[in-house]
């Protein structure tokens, strides 16, 4: 019975739709990549500090943190393929409207809103996918989504630089105009799987939260959400490069870090999908924290750029192991014919909450300490995440025979029903 399972996860299509989500993320993640380096120096270009500037980056993940609550309850509401069209709509305005701001304060705002677009159509895609994933493939399709927006994000900030060459407003054009082709091509090739009003979604009975609270599999699942958020999301981009400076490997190094950890996850976040939907989830779960903490930890430790980029790498294919069985675990809670976007939401601000509170909490420890104290603290967090997964059930087997009612919530054994 096992061969059989490992065998039909290996044999289960991926349908087009699928794709063409995976295409979009891309397109997406890409054009994210063109923005972010001028981003900063667009903000300073108003004559403000550098304080000033980082708030026109932070502003983008508070606005996705605050609307995340409205926009699962969007999803549950209208559908996720309206909602997930509309956050598209959103960020391609506001992003085409940062190119013509007059003043710094016309850029917070804008940036803000772009915040609450991306909020909705990052929920909504996550919804798509639970409901368009075989149940035997959705580890490979979440590492499938996942690595179309790590390429995107190696990309873009390349092209980005060369765009920036025409003048610092042109990358956000650019995105503004990807997004609204982006857009097009998904509502129309979606149309059919989807249609355009919410009568779909309100047949569907949805999974509450306080539902999926129940459930010991999707507690854990906020808590190492909350830690990558931490780690890979907040502390990796925000740390690395002053200490990169720090021990003398210099700022052209830390771009070289940060891409490694990129083509770390990238290299391993397909083949851990994989192994989820065969092996199991949780499994590809605790060794990813494992390895994220561990080698989060040892870069902190790093006196030479080959240690830096060494560490920078395993804490990558860390991150990698770890990203898509955990979301396939949320996937599999909720079921293919349930809506789910409070569940989905509440899962992605533990992310965005990690990626805020992280960065402050580790630059006090290394202001006030030091950075090895401030990547080992970091590196501890990624280890104690995975102490609730001790105690969770896994959840591909049970999902497989009959979805989400076949998962006990609370049972911490991986007994079922059966």
């Amino acid at each position: 019975m096992m061969r059989l399972g490992r065998d039909s996860a290996a044999r289960a299509p991926i349908p087009r739709s699928i794709w063409v989500l995976v295409t979009a993320a891309f397109v997406i993640a890409l054009g994210f990549g063109l923005v972010a380096p001028v981003l900063p120096q667009f903000a300073k270009s108003f004559d403000v500090g550098t304080t000033a500037a980082t708030v026109i980056v932070s502003v983008f993940a508070f606005f996705r943190l605050v609307f995340a609550p409205a926009g699962g309850r969007l999803v549950n509401l209208l559908g996720e393929r309206w909602v997930y069209l509309t956050g598209l709509f959103i960020v391609a305005v506001s992003t085409g409207a940062c190119a013509f701001a007059a003043n710094y304060w016309q850029l917070l705002v804008f940036r803000g809103l772009g915040g609450i677009g991306s909020t909705m159509f990052t929920v909504s895609a996550m919804g798509l996918l639970v409901r368009l994933a075989d149940p035997a493939a959705r580890g490979r399709v979440t590492g499938l989504y996942s690595s179309a927006f790590l390429v995107g994000n190696i990309l873009g900030p390349v092209l980005g630089g060369l765009l920036a060459g025409f003048g610092l407003r042109v990358p956000f054009l650019v995105y503004a105009a990807a997004l609204i082709v982006a857009m097009f091509v998904v509502g129309l090739l979606l149309k059919d799987v989807h249609p355009a009003n919410g009568e779909e979604a309100a047949e569907r009975p949805s999974m509450e939260l306080r539902e999926a609270l129940a459930h010991r599999a999707y507690r854990a699942a906020l808590v190492s959400k909350f830690a990558n958020g931490w780690s890979s999301m907040g502390v990796r981009v925000a740390l690395v490069p002053l200490f990169a400076v720090a021990i003398g490997a210099g700022e052209s190094m830390a771009g070289v870090a940060l891409a490694v950890f990129a083509v770390g996850n990238a290299a391993v976040v397909i083949p851990a999908g994989r192994i989820a939907d065969t092996r199991g989830r949780k499994p590809m779960v605790l060794a990813g924290l494992a390895i994220t903490g561990v080698g989060t930890a040892a870069l902190g430790l790093s006196a030479g750029s080959a240690m830096l980029v060494a560490t920078s790498f395993v804490a990558g294919a860390g991150a990698g192991l770890l990203n898509a069985p955990q979301q396939a675990v949320v996937a599999d809670l909720i079921g293919a014919d349930r809506r789910g976007g409070s569940v989905l939401a509440g899962f992605q601000m533990l992310s965005d909450v990690g990626a805020i509170v992280g960065p402050i909490a580790a630059g006090f420890l290394a202001e006030q300490l030091s950075y090895p104290v401030a990547f080992a603290v970091t590196g501890a967090i990624c280890l104690l995440a995975a102490v609730p997964w001790f105690g969770a059930p896994e959840t591909l087997s049970a999902a497989r025979r009959g979805g989400p009612d076949e998962i006990v919530p609370g049972e911490g054994s991986g007994v079922d029903r059966r």
